[in-house]
C-alpha cells in the first residue's frame, strides 16, 4: 500500500461528509491560474499552428512546393521553357514523398477595359493540374477543364482583380501581352476565387495551358516549369535538396539544366516571417507556465503551513521527512491536475467556437486571413499538456522542503 498517496487522497477528497480538505481561496486561486494559464496557453499554440497552416497553403496553393525550372532564368514571370517528357515525369514520380506534378506556363500580361487596366501573371495549366486549392477558394462559378470546348478562352480571376476591372461572372476582358509584335487575347470569366492573399490575389489569372503556349510558338511539350506537391511538408527541404541533385544532373531535349527551388527559396520573406510566430508561442507558454508555477507554489506553501500540525504528527510517529515530501507532492499532482482539466476544458472550447463560427475577425489586408484561424493538433496539444504537468511538478520541489524545517515538538501543537 502507498502510504503517502492514501493520506494525499484524504487529504484531497475530505472526511465523510464530502467536505473538502483543500478548500482555502489561495489553492482555488492556484487552480484557477492552472487551468487559465493551460487555456491560453492551448489557444495560442491553436491559433499560431493554424495561422500558419493557412497561410502556408495559400502560398503552395499559387506556387506548389517545389518548382523545376530552367537554369538560366532570370527573375521574371515568364521563363525560358523546358521540355517536360514522360521520361522526365516519371523519374520524379519514382520519389516516394511526392505526390504529384503538374506542368504550366506564365505569361505577364495587362488587362485592359473601357476605363481601366491592371497588370498581371497569366497561368496556363493542363489536365494535369490539382485544383483542389482553388476549389476550395472558388467564390463563383466554376474551375474548367484543359480539354473543355465549351469555352474557347476561359479563365478564372480573383475578386480582387474583378472589383478593380468591374469585371463579373460571365463578362468578357482583353489582355495584351508585350512581345514583338504584341498580340492580345479575349477571355471569358467562368470563375472568381477570394484567397485574401492580395499579393497574390492581384496578380494571377488561371486559364488553358495551350493558350499562353500559342502565344509563346512553344512546341506541345514546352512549359515554363514543373510543380511539384510532396506528401509531408516538413519533408520539404530534404525532398528538395534529393531533387536538386538529380536534376543537376539532367539535360532535356533543348539542352536545359534545370532548376530546383522549394517554396521557401522562392518566398524566404514569408517563411522567414513564419518562423518567427514560433518565438512568440514560446514567449506566451513560458510566461503562462511561470506564473501558473507561481500561484502553484503559494498554494502548496499555504498548505503546508495548513498541516503543520499532521506534519508534527507524522514525523513524532517515525515518519521521513521525504515521506511527508512525497504526499505534498502528491497532493499537489491532484491539484494540478485539477487546474489542467478545467484548463483543456476552457481552452478547447474557445478554440472550437472560434473554429465553428468565426467570432474572432481579422483585416484580411493585413493577415491574408478574414477571422482568427484555429487548427487542434492532437500531439501538439498532448505535448503541452505533459508539459505543464512535468513542469509544474518540478518546481514544486522547492517548497516541499519546507517540510525538513518544521519539528515536532513545535507543531503538534500549532493551530
Amino acid at each position: 500500500m502507498n502510504t503517502e498517496l492514501f493520506i494525499a487522497k484524504r487529504i484531497y477528497k475530505g472526511d465523510k461528509k464530502n467536505e473538502k480538505r483543500v478548500s482555502s481561496p489561495a489553492i482555488k486561486i492556484a487552480i484557477a491560474g492552472i487551468a487559465l494559464g493551460l487555456a491560453v496557453m492551448i489557444v495560442a499554440v491553436c491559433i499560431i499552428i493554424g495561422f500558419k497552416k493557412e497561410i502556408r497553403e495559400k502560398v503552395v496553393g499559387f506556387e506548389a512546393h517545389i518548382q523545376i525550372t530552367a537554369f538560366d532564368n532570370n527573375v521574371s514571370y515568364e521563363y525560358n521553357p523546358i521540355a517536360f517528357s514522360d521520361t522526365l515525369a516519371r523519374k520524379l514520380l519514382s520519389h516516394p514523398e511526392i505526390r504529384h506534378i503538374q506542368g504550366f506556363i506564365s505569361k505577364a500580361g495587362i488587362i485592359k477595359t473601357d476605363t481601366d487596366f491592371q497588370g498581371i501573371v497569366l497561368k496556363g495549366i493542363g489536365d494535369d493540374y490539382d485544383w483542389s486549392f482553388f476549389k476550395k477558394n472558388l467564390i463563383e462559378g466554376e474551375v474548367f477543364t484543359a480539354n473543355d470546348t465549351s469555352t474557347s478562352n476561359p479563365a478564372i480571376i480573383s475578386k480582387t482583380i474583378a472589383n478593380k476591372l468591374r469585371l463579373k461572372l460571365g463578362d468578357s476582358f482583353t489582355t495584351f501581352f508585350v512581345q514583338d509584335p504584341v498580340r492580345a487575347r479575349r477571355f471569358i470569366i467562368t470563375g472568381i476565387y477570394q484567397t485574401n492573399f492580395e499579393d497574390y490575389d492581384k496578380l494571377y489569372v488561371i486559364t488553358k495551358k495551350d493558350i499562353p503556349a500559342k502565344l509563346n510558338d512553344w512546341d506541345e511539350d514546352m512549359v515554363s516549369g514543373i510543380e511539384v506537391l510532396v506528401n509531408d511538408f516538413n519533408k520539404l527541404d530534404e525532398v528538395a535538396q534529393d531533387l536538386f541533385f538529380e536534376m543537376s544532373h539532367y539535360k532535356d531535349r533543348l539542352g536545359n539544366a534545370l532548376y530546383v527551388r522549394s517554396i521557401k527559396d522562392i518566398n524566404p520573406m514569408i517563411f522567414n516571417w513564419l518562423s518567427l510566430l514560433d518565438m512568440n508561442v514560446w514567449v506566451i507558454i513560458i510566461l503562462m507556465i511561470v506564473v501558473s508555477g507561481f500561484t502553484m507554489i503559494s498554494g502548496l506553501l499555504i498548505i503546508i503551513l495548513e498541516r503543520t500540525n499532521m506534519i508534527g504528527i507524522l514525523k513524532a510517529m517515525g515518519a521521513r521527512d521525504f515521506s511527508i515530501r512525497k504526499v505534498f507532492l502528491y497532493l499537489s499532482a491532484f491539484l494540478i491536475g485539477q487546474g489542467m482539466v478545467w484548463g483543456n476544458v476552457i481552452g478547447l472550447l474557445l478554440c472550437f467556437i472560434q473554429k465553428t463560427f468565426h467570432i474572432i475577425k481579422l483585416n484580411p489586408s493585413i493577415y491574408y486571413l478574414s477571422a482568427v484561424p484555429i487548427d487542434m493538433n492532437v500531439l501538439y496539444l498532448i505535448l503541452l499538456n505533459l508539459g505543464t504537468l512535468i513542469v509544474s511538478l518540478f518546481m514544486m520541489i522547492g517548497p516541499s522542503y519546507l517540510v525538513a524545517k518544521i519539528t515536532p515538538a513545535k507543531s503538534i501543537q500549532f493551530e
